[in-house]
């Protein structure tokens, strides 16, 4: 009878190491898993903040050309976008635009420059011209188009 109470008395006492260990073990392979794939999830969500941005800033342009016939009109303050570099709406993006002088043509490019974008090794670089080609390159330089731009 007595080994019966001390048999009690120990089940009620809590975890053993073992299980305790057990667990510790067990939440350490899910979030293994778990943070660099929500790490992605959110990289892949906050290029948006580079396209959105690259895309109203061609609209913008767009609207000045036809309207004046010219990316660049000599006339100051009659277009919202101008040539130069200015940060995306969320600032996780450096947006450049280029205007040639030469021809009726644009360029704008997005370069990542806050984290976690930064980490965006897949694009490290956004593309959009005047003709509307969107173009995209990964940190090798290969080309992700199709990633990037969600097609």
């Amino acid at each position: 009878m007595h080994t019966n109470r001390h048999y009690r008395s120990r089940a009620v006492a809590g975890f053993t190491l073992m299980e305790l260990m057990i667990t510790v073990a067990i939440v350490g392979i899910l979030a293994a898993i778990a943070i660099p794939s929500y790490t992605a999830y959110i990289r892949r969500a906050d290029r948006t903040d580079a396209t959105r941005a690259m895309l109203q800033d061609a609209q913008a342009l767009q609207r000045c050309y036809s309207q004046y016939f010219s990316y660049a009109p000599a006339a100051p303050n009659t277009c919202p976008v101008v040539a130069g570099t200015a940060n995306s709406p969320a600032g996780y993006y450096s947006i450049t635009v280029a205007i040639s002088s030469t021809s009726p043509t644009y360029s704008i490019t997005a370069i990542p420059q806050k984290s976690p974008q930064t980490g965006d090794s897949d694009c490290a670089s956004f593309t959009l011209s005047s003709s509307g080609q969107q173009s995209a390159e990964n940190a090798g330089g290969t080309d992700t188009t199709a990633t990037c731009w969600d097609r």
